[in-house]
């Protein structure tokens, strides 16, 4: 079993269902509200355990009631909390608005995950014992960048998610093994609005990037080959918040398990698709047995298309 070490936030979403996302000073009536447990590492630690990952998390809650269901939720996901800080004060909330169409708008106040500003002498430790860190950015920097740095050291792959946006130290993609931008955050690293053309800048600082594309599935660029795009399967979204950690965590899963990159994205790919098809975060990820049946699935349908191909 591979063995993955988040180091990210936790969030409480407070998320209201919506026709339409409201305008700049309109009110609009929701359909429905829900608090569930989430935050972009918190996701990425409950997809990575639900495919199969024996997953550890180093962050913070807050000392209030959200910050205990946090826990709670991580832990009934199998997701070691030994190392997850209780700080003084609330715990990260993240405001969600997701419309009809299943898009969605979040407003991230961080809470207990500004605490988190330096790693301890256990955090170190249980990096180590690990395949692979999963980073992100909703952490203060300074970890972040300490992390990556402290994975490399200790020969661990690491693999960043940057977001929310922002510009990334060069000691910072020094460290990064694989870095996976969804097409806007792409934009918003280089520049450049073609997700190729952005992958391949990505690489004169990283040696692997997978730049993700929503329905369209991914791509796939390393350094000395072409980039290789990987279809996704063809869903109705209901609601895409967490898609993005789904695919992420589970492609740690899948990568720490030896699988080609190209497989190891249509796996991840898989599981995206289920969780978009439900609503919530956390709520919406799938378990490795529906991950494998849907990927088994792609399987035979391109094995199909090939004998309808042929007897054209």
């Amino acid at each position: 079993m591979t063995s993955i070490v988040v180091l990210g936030s936790t969030n409480m979403d407070l998320v209201a269902y919506v026709p339409r996302a409201p305008a700049l000073g309109e009110t609009v009536t929701g359909r429905a509200f829900r608090t569930i447990p989430g935050g972009k590492g918190a996701n990425q630690a409950v997809a990575a355990a639900r495919a199969g990952g024996e997953v550890a998390m180093i962050g913070a809650v807050g000392a209030d009631d959200f910050g205990a269901r946090l826990r709670a939720g991580l832990e009934h996901c199998s997701v070691d909390t030994d190392l997850l800080r209780t700080a003084e004060g609330p715990s990260g909330t993240a405001h969600i608005v997701v419309d009809d169409e299943g898009g969605n708008a979040i407003v991230v106040v961080p809470g207990a995950n500004g605490t988190v500003t330096s790693l301890d002498h256990g955090d170190e430790a249980l990096i180590g014992t690990a395949d692979t860190l999963l980073l992100q950015l909703e952490l203060p920097l300074s970890v972040v960048v300490e992390g990556a740095a402290t994975a490399r050291r200790l020969g661990v792959r690491t693999v960043l998610t940057p977001a929310p946006a922002q510009p990334l130290p060069p000691e910072l993609l020094a460290t990064i093994d694989l870095l996976v931008p969804n097409e806007h955050e792409a934009a918003a690293l280089t520049g450049l609005t073609d997700p190729r053309e952005a992958a391949l800048a990505l690489l004169r600082d990283v040696p692997e990037v997978v730049v993700t594309l929503g329905a369209a599935g991914s791509l796939y660029a390393v350094r000395g080959a072409d980039p290789v795009a990987v279809p996704a399967p063809r869903v109705r979204a209901v609601d895409t918040t967490a898609a993005g950690d789904t695919f992420v965590g589970a492609l740690a899963v899948a990568l720490g398990e030896g699988r080609p990159a190209p497989e190891a994205l249509a796996w991840a790919g898989a599981a995206a698709a289920l969780s978009v098809q439900r609503e919530g975060a956390s709520t919406s990820m799938p378990y490795r047995t529906e991950i494998e049946a849907v990927f088994g699935s792609l399987g035979e349908t391109e094995d199909r298309d090939e004998k309808e191909t042929d007897s054209a």
